[in-house]
């Protein structure tokens, strides 16, 4: 009797297999899609934080862009704006892999204007 229980068990391995396999490949993509939301993420926080220094020391604005470019991921976009005493530099971009997808980073840096005025004296 044995040998005929045996037999019924036959292929339940593959089964099982064919059913998580699937679920195996997509937590693998998932965890690689995360880390590449995680790199994007802190070159766009690099990128304006570089940016936000240069146009703190009164640097102009296409350089500031120019600056902030170099460290951001490839394809982002850079805005600085000027509010009073304060600059603010935006940097947004997409996982360079998941174009396709609705995913954004954006990262804002501010910082105090520099008085170049004073630093003269």
């Amino acid at each position: 009797m044995r040998g005929c229980e045996r037999g019924r068990d036959r292929g339940f391995a593959t089964a099982e297999s064919a059913m998580v396999l699937p679920v195996l490949v997509m937590v693998a993509l998932a965890l690689v899609w995360g880390l590449l939301m995680v790199v994007v993420r802190i070159q766009c926080v690099d990128a304006a934080r570089t940016g936000a220094r240069a146009a703190a020391r009164q640097d102009p604005a296409e350089a500031v862009v120019r600056v902030a470019r170099e460290v951001a991921p490839r394809g982002a976009e850079v805005a600085v704006t000027r509010e009073g005493d304060q600059v603010r530099v935006v940097v947004e971009a997409r996982p360079a892999g998941l174009r396709g997808l609705p995913f954004t980073v954006r990262e804002v840096a501010v910082a105090a204007a520099e008085d170049l005025g004073e630093v003269a004296r």
